[in-house]
């Protein structure tokens, strides 16, 4: 399980994505309307139960690290990683899936690399093959799994900044003309 770090991290933000999307469905179902023949009232409503889902799994998976969570988890990272690049490949009216529920921020090349990267360790956990909770796996660790946790916490946070903050950095760079290379 050398990689259950990182699947802390992707089950912290399927919770944390999750129930942002549920409190604030708004935003990723308007970032969606024109993107799919679905009223906005509809997609709004669709985006609070999928989100309710996403973060039920974060929750279930991140408690009970088995096979099928696992699985789960990894799928939905692919997925997100798919629907992220496709996003980016159309460019223009789709800045992103509101991943987080708020406003849209352009998809970017990180984005996909962090949810491909999250879908991986995922996957590695299901390869393993885990019988333990969390409690159990964490009681194995250094310090009975603090510095394990306090590191998926920095790393979530990180994740979150680059997948939501940074993208916005990117956009506004993009609208403002600036860029940051050394040609004259």
């Amino acid at each position: 399980m050398e990689l259950i770090g990182l699947y802390l991290v992707a089950c912290g933000l399927l919770i944390g994505a999750g129930v942002t999307k549920a409190i604030r469905p708004g935003d990723t179902a308007r970032a969606w309307a024109g993107q799919l023949p679905i009223s906005e009232t509809r997609l709004r409503a669709g985006v609070r139960i999928g989100s309710v889902a996403e973060a039920a799994l974060g929750t279930i998976a991140l408690v009970a690290p088995r096979t099928a969570s696992a699985c789960l988890v990894a799928v939905s990272y692919a997925l997100f990683s798919a629907v992220v690049a496709l996003a980016r490949s159309k460019g223009g009216a789709i800045a992103s899936c509101g991943c987080f529920g708020t406003p849209d921020t352009p998809a970017t090349t990180l984005h996909v690399v962090v949810n491909a990267g999250l879908a991986v360790s995922a996957a590695a956990v299901a390869i393993s093959a885990p019988t333990r909770s969390i409690v159990t796996i964490l009681a194995s660790q250094p310090l009975h799994g603090l510095p394990l946790v306090a590191v998926s916490a920095l790393c979530g946070w990180l994740a979150y900044l680059a997948i939501s903050t940074m993208a916005a950095v990117q956009g506004a760079r993009r609208l403002t003309a600036v860029s940051f290379r050394s040609g004259r």
